[in-house]
């Protein structure tokens, strides 16, 4: 049984055994229903056809979307009128506004020497027959090179863009070429390989920026990045030579230096403790010799004031720095005949005289 709403649940909407209209039989109804509501044959049937045509081209022409990466540049009869922002707007048909889009949000780039596969943009990559040939340059030594780099920008002002400059994106490729060939040719090639690369970049890009606001292009340059750069093929691999030898060259420096850093040091760190270590001897010998001398000089005043005294002192005081060394003492006189040894009754237990 077929449903309430007229569908056969088992066979779609026409039912089990019924088949879908014919589309061409649906089109001709409806030019036989059109047909019917517009006056038939003469003049006035050809006119009202037309502005239902024109009615239609009218309104599919006056609306037009701006994506949310860009803005539209508004012309009216060819003369500038606005820019809108992105989203959904209307403008007046059949030609009369023209509205262009333009990506004033999105990052572009340009590639010198190689190409990207799949780029939209004709002046993102070089052209064939201008691929090796804006690679090709000659430093400030009068070696050549080839270079590879890449520019980045935005469309900062999109009336100078699409107004100002006949074609921009071109122009900024001739631009780019001349600044980097200036800038490569006031270095050296080693320069250019190696240590300068950071240098080419920040100078290349102030000058490219200085002549897109010059030229009022209505760009803003954001990256210059150098990519490859080599000798040219001819003299490649003798180049690679030279630069295996002086990595070399400088591998040994570099241990030198390394074992000058760990001897040297240590060398300067032994001649100053011994340099301290003399100059600590000489002021204690510089100072016991000047004891020695205030020493002797006050001993040889009280010397010349009471020589016997004096001289009984001295021997007194000598005996008493030698005396206390000497294990056994015996003591005589000029009057004593023999020697008698006497117990040393202070000697302690386990000491032997």
């Amino acid at each position: 049984m077929p449903s309430q709403n007229g569908n056969d649940p088992r066979g779609g909407p026409w039912g089990s055994g019924a088949k879908p209209p014919d589309i061409e039989e649906l089109v001709r109804q409806g030019l036989a229903s059109l047909k019917q509501m517009l006056p038939s044959g003469g003049p006035r049937g050809v006119i009202v056809l037309a502005v239902l045509a024109l009615a239609v081209i009218g309104a599919w022409t006056a609306y037009y979307t701006v994506p949310s990466d860009s803005v539209a540049v508004v012309q009216r009869f060819g003369q500038y009128l606005k820019e809108v922002p992105p989203g959904l707007h209307f403008k007046l048909p059949l030609g009369v506004d023209a509205a262009t889009i333009v990506p004033v949000k999105r990052q572009l780039k340009q590639e010198f020497g190689f190409t990207t596969p799949g780029a939209s943009d004709p002046f993102q990559s070089p052209r064939p027959r201008e691929g090796k040939r804006e690679t090709q340059m000659v430093t400030g030594d009068l070696n050549a090179a080839l270079v590879e780099w890449v520019v980045q920008y935005r469309i900062a002002d999109p009336s100078k863009f699409l107004f100002e400059v006949r074609e921009p994106r071109e122009t900024l490729r001739y631009v780019s070429e001349s600044v980097m060939r200036e800038v490569v040719g006031d270095r050296t090639v080693d320069e250019v390989i190696t240590i300068g690369r950071q240098e080419i970049e920040s100078e290349a890009l102030t000058k490219m920026q200085t002549l897109a606001t010059k030229y009022a292009m209505g760009i803003s340059i954001d990256q210059v990045q150098l990519k490859n750069i080599n000798p040219p093929e001819p003299v490649q691999e003798s180049f690679n030579e030279v630069n295996q030898a002086q990595q070399e060259k400088e591998k040994l420096i570099n241990e030198a230096r390394r074992e000058y850093n760990k001897v040297i040091p240590l060398a300067e760190g032994e001649k100053d403790q011994r340099i301290r270590e003399a100059d600590g001897y000489r002021l204690k010998r510089i100072n016991e010799a000047e004891g020695d001398v205030a020493r002797f000089s006050a001993l040889l005043a009280e010397y010349s004031k009471a020589p016997e005294v004096t001289r009984r002192r001295i021997y007194i005081e000598t005996l008493q720095e030698v005396m206390p060394g000497i294990r056994s003492k015996i003591i005589v006189d000029e009057q004593t005949t023999g020697i008698l040894p006497l117990l040393n009754l202070s000697t302690p237990k386990g000491e032997e005289p």
